[in-house]
């Protein structure tokens, strides 16, 4: 049996409403709309006796990369790539969280779950720089070469020619 249940990442507790209750912080570009994650609470197992077979407490948030407004197309295609094994067919990401026993604390480690594996797809590593060793070192290493072997022809039984 599943429900679903609304997001909010800042509970409303009387406060003014802060710039990430609107949804998923991401990076400075990327701020997802809470209308496009879709979080579901089920039952789910782990900690928490028989609390567990009678609440929804396991939290599924699932995210439409490919239909999503509030990236570029530059950063869909890179989470496209760098993500393509954590995609099913429709271009959905899910993460789920059943680490407490509260909805509440397993929905915001899933937004957060979320926002981690966003920011660190969309980190572009700098191509490594190929380098090549020196000429004092190559010859240090062939002359190094050469007196092991010699070394070890010295080590060797004499033979009768």
């Amino acid at each position: 049996m599943t429900e679903d249940v609304g997001l909010s990442v800042t509970e409303d507790v009387g406060r003014p409403e802060e710039p990430e209750a609107r949804g998923l912080r991401v990076n400075a570009r990327v701020l997802i709309p809470a209308r496009e994650l879709v979080v579901r609470a089920t039952r789910g197992g782990g900690p928490g006796g028989q609390h567990v077979n009678t609440s929804s407490t396991r939290v599924e948030l699932t995210w439409n990369l490919r239909l999503s407004l509030a990236l570029e197309s530059a950063d869909r295609a890179r989470l496209t790539e760098v993500l393509a094994t954590r995609l099913d067919r429709g271009g959905w990401i899910r993460v789920v969280a059943s680490d407490t026993r509260s909805q509440r604390q397993n929905r915001a480690l899933a937004v957060e779950r979320l926002g981690a594996l966003l920011r660190k797809a969309l980190v572009v590593r700098r191509p490594r720089k190929r380098t090549k060793p020196h000429r004092g070192a190559v010859e240090a290493r062939l002359s190094e070469k050469k007196e092991h072997s010699e070394r070890k022809r010295e080590r060797r039984a004499p033979t009768d020619d």
